[in-house]
């Protein structure tokens, strides 16, 4: 059950409240409609009830608000807009990315793909899926890890009737097998149709919480749908009868031969078009759309229009055309009546430890068919410290662009190496980097440090970790994967790099420039130290400021605003100078290490006293506070 309790929007200025206090509940079992007009505050209702838009008021899902569950997304599917995902990712890989978030079976994607029909599809781009296929995969985003509650706004915005009608199939299908559906709409025949429940709003403001039999008896007009070739010479009659009648009807000319008649009733219109010879090709009672008379009281609503028995059928059950041709106002016979179900129909059950969050009760005799839904999870994963390093290594692999990055970065270090060895003048040192002393760092450096930066920058752009709360989680976990996996892909880059630069080098002047350096020790641990740190540097200031090319800004900061700074400091004017530091500091640490690691903690002071590495280390030092910082923040908040 959901239970929304005073939701109100922080003020606005010289505003009226986006949402002013509203409180209602959707019940399991039962599909409930909030509706409202584009700006009435529906999107923002849901913000709220998801605590991802500040303001005052409180929900709770069976009981408890959605910050103090554990795992938010097992407890409550969400669908608020497009699937936020890379456009170059298959449907296949972003739902197994999504499993690694969650922690649920790789196999569940499979399951799910099946119950949503993108079978055929799953090998498809994101970016190549129409909108209805794009809802389709936002449902299967938000069934992934089975939860037992489903909130979706305008999930059948912009779709076609038949896509329309399989998406409600699967809202009742849930709801039947126990679970709370909450989608906004703002199509009255829509949530009269569809929903058990309808929940009004106007101007952010709670109007109406009623059934939907009762609403589609209160609030929604009747009308007439009327389809003749000719529409306008029967639909000025009608007009002039009703003046001389002195009778309020409202004649309505739609696309085509179409007309839809407000106060009037089949047998009245028929009878006119028969007493002036004019063909009639359908002549129907539907449920029409939230016309003046529904801001009226209820008493007032029967004496104000003319409520027909096919008006209640209708919210019931679909309206039957009389032609053979389905329309959008007139939906195919063959829809599943979902409109009126008694609250008490479907017992919720509570999840067990080793159960999913619904059941699957058997169908009663008689019902329609609905759509499958994928099975309920038997047994979840507990909870590893391996999930974020699977999830970024499914991120880093699903998308070409860390492998276009690596290939491009190999070529140019391959052929600027053998240019600087063309114009001489390079220690081999640089040569074997294609590092020339005019740029601030070595392809494989900014190679690195992209990468590292597209490992975050990435989750804000295409922000898949986002499906349950809306917004990438500041995880020390995450982090630490990030970190993890960049490590691993900087360190082979820079061994792939030197590799390429060797057999380039081999290929075009032979063995002259291919010869060991004595000190390959200390030239090694600093060539990795660098392209590492880039690749940190890269995964935190992306973490931090949120944007790919921030997280590169950073990289390119060290070399060529961090390094100078830092000289400038130390080359101040001072009354004392630590002269020698890095020669006492290397005794010192060859006192402490008499087993044969002092060459190597030697080498590390060494790369730590380099302008350069001393720079980076105190970039990567301050960037992580930074992080730290923002993520104890949040936590606080």
């Amino acid at each position: 059950m959901i239970q929304a309790i005073g939701l109100t929007s922080n003020p606005r200025k010289e505003l009226p409240l986006a949402v002013d206090d509203v409180s209602f509940e959707a019940r399991p079992g039962c599909v409930t409609a909030l509706l409202g007009a584009p700006g009435a505050g529906k999107t923002t209702t849901l913000r709220l009830m998801l605590e991802l838009q500040r303001g005052r008021g409180i929900t709770y899902f069976r009981g408890r608000p959605l910050h103090r569950i554990a795992h938010p997304s097992r407890e409550v599917g969400v669908l608020l807009s497009e699937v936020p995902g890379h456009p170059a990712r298959t449907i296949r890989g972003q739902l197994g990315m999504v499993c690694a978030a969650v922690g649920v079976p790789i196999r569940r994607v499979d399951e799910v793909i099946e119950a949503v029909g993108l079978v055929s599809l799953r090998d498809e781009r994101l970016g190549t899926l129409s909108r209805g296929m794009d809802r389709r995969l936002g449902l299967a985003c938000a069934l992934l890890p089975d939860p037992h509650t489903l909130v979706l706004d305008d999930p059948a915005g912009g779709l076609s009737v038949t896509e329309g009608r399989w998406l409600h199939g699967i809202l009742r299908a849930h709801a039947a097998h126990g679970g709370t559906v909450l989608f906004s709409t703002d199509d009255p025949k829509e949530a009269a149709r569809t929903a058990d429940r309808v929940i009004t709003l106007e101007g952010g403001r709670l109007v109406a919480d009623q059934e939907a039999a009762d609403f589609a008896r209160t609030r929604l007009r009747p009308r007439v749908a009327v389809r003749s070739p000719h529409a306008a010479r029967l639909g000025a009659l009608l007009a002039k009868e009703a003046r001389a009648a002195q009778r309020s009807v409202e004649v309505v000319r739609e696309d085509g031969n179409r007309l839809s008649v407000y106060g009037s009733t089949c047998a009245d219109i028929g009878e006119t078009a028969f007493r002036h010879g004019i063909l009639v090709h359908r002549l129907a009672d539907e449920t029409g759309d939230m016309g003046p008379h529904a801001t009226l009281p209820a008493e007032g609503l029967a004496s104000a229009t003319v409520v027909t028995s096919a008006l209640l059928a209708s919210a019931s059950a679909t309206s039957a055309p009389t032609d053979d041709a389905p329309t959008d106002d007139a939906p195919a016979t063959d829809e599943p009546a979902t409109a009126v179900a008694a609250s008490g129909a479907h017992t919720p059950d509570e999840p067990g430890p080793a159960t999913g969050s619904r059941t699957r009760p058997a169908a009663s005799p008689g019902a329609r068919a609905l759509p499958q839904l994928p099975p309920p999870i038997a047994v979840r994963q507990a909870p590893s410290p391996l999930r974020p390093l699977r999830y970024e290594l499914r991120r880093a692999t699903g998308v070409g662009t860390g492998y276009l990055t690596a290939i491009t970065v190999l070529v140019t270090s391959a052929l600027l190496s053998v240019l600087l060895a063309r114009i001489g003048h390079t220690p081999q040192p640089r040569l074997l980097a294609a590092w020339p002393r005019e740029c601030p760092l070595p392809p494989a450096a900014l190679g690195a440090g992209l990468l590292g930066a597209l490992a975050f920058g990435e989750e804000f752009r295409h922000p898949a970790l986002a499906t349950d709360r809306g917004t990438v989680p500041r995880r020390l976990g995450l982090l630490a994967a990030k970190l993890l996996v960049a490590s691993v892909t900087a360190l082979a880059l820079a061994v792939l790099t030197v590799g390429c630069d060797l057999e380039m080098l081999y290929l075009v002047y032979g063995r002259e420039l291919v010869g060991v350096p004595a000190d390959w020790l200390s030239l090694s641990a600093s060539w990795i130290g660098l392209t590492v740190g880039c690749a940190w540097a890269g995964v935190l200031a992306a973490g931090i400021f949120r944007s790919t090319t921030a997280g590169l800004a950073a990289v390119l900061a060290v070399p060529v605003v961090v390094v100078p700074l830092v000289q400038k400091t130390l080359a101040g004017p001072s009354v004392r100078k630590a002269a020698g530091f890095s020669e006492r500091l290397r005794e010192l640490l060859l006192m402490q290490w008499p087993f044969g690691g002092a060459r190597y903690i030697a080498a590390g002071a060494r790369l730590v006293a380099q302008p350069v590495g001393g720079a980076l280390m105190l970039s990567l030092t301050a960037l992580l506070c930074a992080y730290l910082l923002t993520t104890l923040r949040r936590r606080v908040r």
